[in-house]
């Protein structure tokens, strides 16, 4: 399939109309009865499927690898001064200081100070400002554990397309079943669809479990805005990746088999730690890599990923290892095929 001259570092090139009802206000019950579009990114090919139908998709001896992060109910609210009310997003720790978004952010300058909900005296005041829009540094004032208090008073941070305040059900939902290190500002969405019986299945199938860790942060909530995608920067977030796993990948690149990544949360993780000559390699620390079509994917082999927003660094992601018209082709069937969109949404396995 060509390109049809389209400029793939054009943002343009990267957008599409999606109707509205196609975005997913409430996850699919049971988690693993969601839609699964496979695409075969060597010839184009397109397969409908459920979800737990991607346990024909793996062999003994592949390795899937899964973001473990667990979702900090990062949402909190609160009153300045004046009265007015005010809602932050925190997205990542910096010790004793949060990198956030707030509204409304114009009149939230440095020094200024809200008076969080939960009834105990805790303040956030404003550091400074952050490169992005209603991106700030803030303290909390009074918070012995500060942890503790967003775990009792903060709300889940479904994003913004999901119209609706989060629910109880939320709390579950929008975490994997495996989340285990908490750190993150949104889910890595790929792995909702698993439950616990899914994993078992794949696990006795011979299939190894990986996990590794990013954090999601910054780089997720920033869009791409310029008109050449390659003048776009992601923010650093922090990923870890152990000495178990990375042998374990490196055994399973050298035996022939495939390594799935659950994500590009993973995906890009991998692509991080991956080096040609040494093959993975254990470490930690932070990750600002922005994958693009020219770029060529070395450490995975298929990739399960959600249906992305128009113009983010995301499908931007999946059109590098897909190929742009393969991609494209994919969520224009989606589309035409009614698939639930973006967080809540169904799934596509690229091989």
């Amino acid at each position: 399939m060509k390109n049809n001259n389209k400029n793939l570092y054009d943002l343009k090139s990267y957008q599409f109309d999606l109707p509205a009802q196609l975005i997913a206000q409430y996850p699919v019950e049971p988690r693993d009865r969601s839609r699964l579009l496979v695409l075969n990114r060597h010839n184009g090919k397109m397969i409908d499927h459920i979800f737990t139908d991607i346990i024909d998709y793996l062999e003994a001896g592949d390795t899937m690898v899964l973001n473990n992060t667990k979702v900090i109910p990062a949402r909190l609210y609160g009153y300045k001064d004046s009265g007015a009310r005010v809602e932050i997003l925190l997205l990542k720790s910096r010790g004793a200081e949060w990198e956030a978004l707030v509204r409304p952010a114009k009149r939230l300058k440095a020094g200024s100070r809200v008076l969080l909900d939960g009834g105990s005296g805790v303040e956030a005041e404003i550091i400074e400002e952050l490169d992005l829009a209603g991106g700030r540094l803030l303290k909390f004032i009074n918070c012995p554990d500060v942890l503790a208090f967003i775990d009792k008073v903060g709300k889940m941070p479904l994003p913004p397309y999901i119209n609706r305040p989060a629910e109880e059900l939320d709390n579950i939902r929008y975490q994997t079943v495996y989340a285990r290190e908490e750190g993150s500002a949104a889910a890595p969405t790929a792995g909702l669809h698993f439950t616990e019986s899914l994993l078992g299945k794949i696990r006795d199938k011979g299939v190894n479990l990986a996990y590794i860790l990013l954090h999601v942060g910054l780089g997720t909530f920033r869009p791409v805005s310029s008109e050449d995608i390659r003048q776009h920067e992601m923010h650093y977030e922090y990923y870890k990746i152990d000495e178990n796993t990375a042998a374990l990948l490196n055994q399973t690149r050298s035996a022939g088999k495939n390594i799935i990544a659950v994500g590009t949360t993973v995906v890009r993780t991998l692509e991080t730690v991956y080096n040609s000559s040494q093959g993975f390699v254990a470490g930690a620390g932070h990750t600002n890599k922005f994958i693009y079509p020219g770029y060529e994917l070395k450490a995975v082999d298929r990739i399960l990923t959600n249906f992305h927003l128009p113009g983010s660094s995301l499908i931007m992601l999946v059109a590098a290892f897909a190929g742009y018209d393969n991609t494209m082709a994919a969520y224009h069937h989606a589309i035409a095929q009614e698939y639930r969109f973006f967080s809540y949404g169904d799934a596509m396995l690229i091989i």
